[in-house]
């Protein structure tokens, strides 16, 4: 199947490419011809600088890096409902004083932004009447990013390799992805055979409901553990100023996973909207099996859990998160404090708490900075976690 797909995706881009002559010649009987269609692309330039500070016990040195993320991306205009798409990154590191992951500065804390240029999009995509499909490399996000997303918040994105067909109406999605490759944050190839379904019917404008399921099957040794199969669902509804989100999933090992588990996934939130400031309290259960954690290694982590990044795999005993947020807005300062208690499925253990903070203002459409911060505080001495702090400053523009 993988072959399949490598071999249909060079070929429709070759198709596209070698045609491009014959179709620049003048009008076909379909209307607008690739020069047209060229003529109604759109070139995007996006810039984002960022300086993060990471003080982690048990560490020396702390972390300093400021890096620059320079993306130009392409969407060409629409040719008998043909279009195409290419989205270049490059991140230079102009302060280095940080681990990547890939440059071997192991002395300091992880920062991982590795300097490289990476496409990170490349893509055709045909669309007509609701109904979208896309080959090539391409972004894709479900839902809040819980179980698939693009680990956005990273200097290099994650995206995925493969076929993606979806089908929407005013009330239904219907999507389905058959992924082959995952470019990952480190811009590692991860290989193997996924498969994302994922589906939503709007109730109305207040009431959502979702189901999803992802079959997830590595070809690497190392990665085995990873293979896993999750099969869940969730409601997001509105009452007025009253807002409550659920979710409930059960996962257990897939493929050549050496390990045999069955584990579930629990989230319940509930907020009110007091006008000026929305507070928000959840809990989050990844639940844990043989000493296997629920786990979910296409997620947008960061998001999650704390932005220490302190639980980006699922410890053994599995994961408690009590957390409450209060989120507003002061003049054009948006404004978000989340507080997390961390405790272990099973065992009772104290994992730690932690405190994040976050400020954002934009200027325009154009540009925008962004203030955060993470405080993370160990629970008991003999876990992994460490007390660390984190520091972020980041300016954005976009053209």
């Amino acid at each position: 199947m993988k072959e399949i797909v490598n071999t249909f995706t060079l070929s429709l881009i070759s198709a596209a490419i070698f045609a491009a002559p014959a179709a620049f010649a003048g009008e076909t009987k379909h209307g607008k011809n690739l020069t047209g269609a060229l003529s109604d692309s759109r070139i995007k330039v996006e810039l984002r600088a960022r300086y993060e500070s990471v003080d982690q016990d048990g560490i020396d040195k702390n972390a300093s890096a400021l890096t620059l993320k320079s993306r130009i991306t392409v969407n060409t205009g629409s040719y008998n409902n043909f279009s195409m798409s290419i989205e270049v990154d490059k991140v230079d590191a102009l302060v280095d004083d940080y681990h990547s992951k890939t440059n071997g500065n192991t002395q300091y804390p992880v920062v991982a932004d590795p300097q490289g240029t990476d496409v990170n999009q490349a893509y055709i995509k045909y669309a007509n009447d609701g109904f979208s499909a896309v080959v090539g490399r391409q972004r894709i996000l479900h839902n809040n990013q819980r179980f698939v997303g693009g680990v956005g918040w990273r200097q290099n994105e994650q995206t995925y390799d493969g076929v993606r067909a979806q089908y929407k109406t005013d009330v239904l999605s219907v999507d389905y992805s058959y992924i082959q490759n995952i470019n990952d944050i480190t811009a590692n190839n991860v290989k193997g055979d996924f498969h994302l379904v994922n589906a939503h019917y709007n109730i109305n404008n207040s009431h959502k409901i979702t189901a999803f399921a992802y079959l997830l099957d590595y070809d690497a040794v190392e990665q085995y553990k990873n293979s896993s199969s999750t099969l869940g669902a969730s409601y997001n509804g509105n009452f007025g100023k009253f807002l409550v989100n659920a979710s409930l999933a059960s996962q257990s090992d897939n493929a050549d996973n050496p390990t045999r588990y069955s584990a579930m996934y629990l989230n319940a939130e509930a907020g009110y909207n007091f006008g000026d400031v929305t507070v928000l309290a959840g809990y989050e259960v990844l639940g844990s099996d043989n000493g296997i954690g629920f786990n979910t290694p296409l997620a947008t982590k960061h998001k999650f859990n704390g932005w220490a990044d302190k639980f980006l795999s699922t410890p053994s005993e599995g994961l408690q998160d009590a957390y409450i947020t209060a989120k507003g807005k002061v003049s054009r300062v948006k404004w978000v404090a989340t507080y997390h208690d961390f405790t272990s499925d099973v065992g009772s253990i104290d994992f730690g708490s932690e405190l994040n903070l976050i400020a954002t203002y934009h200027f325009n459409k154009n540009y925008a900075v962004l203030v955060k911060a993470a405080n993370y505080g160990e629970g008991d001495a003999e876990q992994k976690p460490t007390d660390t702090n984190k520091l972020w400053l980041q300016v954005t523009a976009k053209f």
